[in-house]
């Protein structure tokens, strides 16, 4: 059960996340094409008019303007508020988990930047450096203050490099064909750094079920074929947050269930 006083906090870091949220949509318009997140302002890219601050409220200002923009009225796509809402929603739900404790930073964190890649990767196909690089570092820097083990950050983040980056070379030489970029072979020492090499193990077995669930639908509805190109940054993602949360769960119900006629 929640307490009364809980919720007061929960909103407030719900309403947090909207705000991050909406400079969440800024960051994947404007990093895949290499534009400043500072200047310019945020315009309406067919008449150019500056966005008013009202109209930037998260949710509130996309259901005000009825999804159009108030100069041009040219459409304004759903995905803005249903990226806010998801980061609020997201943000709440980690708020409620946590509490108002160390553990609830890393897990805010973690968890925007889950969904930063996730849907750049999904839009341009790519995992910037300038969120992999500094998001390992800082994965690393929350090892170290926090309660996992250093070692197993620092391991499981040079594991991630290594291990995709074989798999990588070795499809190559098989088949001939480029099968994961270096985006997704840099976030995988993103996550190995957040979630030790346990949980990175974890992580891309879960993004690995994902990504053949989807391919084996797209082959299904003959949408794609077995050499079909998908982003697997937006399967690592999502699984790196479930792991993030529910990984040891997860690995304890695996242990019980698999060992579970050997110890009877």
């Amino acid at each position: 059960m929640i307490l009364a006083m809980e919720w007061p906090f929960v909103i407030t870091l719900g309403a947090f996340g909207a705000i991050l949220g909406s400079f969440l949509n800024a960051c994947v318009f404007r990093l895949p094409r290499g534009i400043s997140m500072i200047r310019p302002p945020s315009a309406c890219p067919r008449c150019g008019t500056h966005i008013r601050w009202h109209d930037n409220v998260p949710v509130i200002g996309w259901l005000a303007l009825r999804g159009r923009c108030r100069s041009c009225r040219e459409r304004i796509s759903p995905r803005y508020p249903v990226v806010e809402g998801l980061t609020a929603l997201l943000f709440a739900l980690l708020a409620l988990r946590y509490g108002a404790t160390p553990a609830l930073i890393p897990a805010l964190l973690f968890a925007w930047l889950m969904l930063l890649v996730t849907l750049v990767d999904f839009d341009a196909r790519i995992i910037p450096d300038a969120v992999t690089l500094p998001g390992t570092v800082l994965g690393l820097v929350m090892a170290w203050l926090g309660p996992m083990p250093f070692r197993d950050a620092l391991i499981g983040a040079v594991a991630g490099l290594c291990l995709l980056w074989g798999i990588a070379w070795a499809y190559e030489r098989v088949t001939g064909i480029e099968g994961m970029g270096g985006g997704d072979i840099k976030f995988a020492a993103l996550l190995g750094a957040f979630l030790g090499w346990q949980g990175l193990l974890l992580t891309l077995f879960l993004a690995s079920l994902g990504g053949a669930l989807a391919g084996g639908l797209l082959m299904l509805r003959k949408k794609g074929t077995g050499k079909t190109a998908l982003p697997f940054g937006s399967f690592l993602a999502p699984a790196g947050l479930v792991v993030y949360v529910f990984g040891g769960q997860i690995l304890a119900w695996y242990v019980a269930t698999a060992f579970r006629g050997r110890l009877n």
